[in-house]
């Protein structure tokens, strides 16, 4: 569903106006129907206003069950020290990054950006 559509939904079920919103968050009611019709789309501020205005958390703008979504399972993964102690074919990789995180911490400041800038164009490529 589009972000607009269920600010309308949420308005309507609640009962209010577009002129109604327009009081309770300063936005232009012209503005509130740019966004419902989707030729606006609204910054995460806007959209915090607009769910105070609403009074709905946040998530309800783009959850459309009842009540809180479900907790996604989440696997549970070794830490990179744990991983370096397992045996496992990640072990040398888990080695290698504790090694260098433990140099990274004595880097100064421009080598410090220089090798983040480095990090960066090569995730980049």
């Amino acid at each position: 569903m589009k972000i607009g559509a269920r600010l309308r939904q949420l308005r309507e079920q609640k009962g209010l106006s577009q002129g109604d919103i327009e009081a309770a968050t300063g936005l232009l009611r012209c503005y509130t129907s740019r966004v419902e019709n989707g030729h606006t789309v609204p910054s995460l501020e806007t959209l915090e206003r607009f769910a105070g205005a609403l009074e709905v958390p946040l998530f309800m703008l783009f959850y459309e069950g009842d009540g809180q979504p479900p907790t996604p399972a989440l696997i549970e993964r070794p830490s990179l020290g744990d991983a370096a102690a397992l045996g496992t074919p990640e072990e040398e990789d888990a080695n290698y990054l504790l090694k260098l995180a433990r140099l990274v911490v004595n880097i100064g400041g421009p080598d410090r950006e220089a090798l983040l800038s480095m990090a960066r164009t090569l995730a980049t490529h």
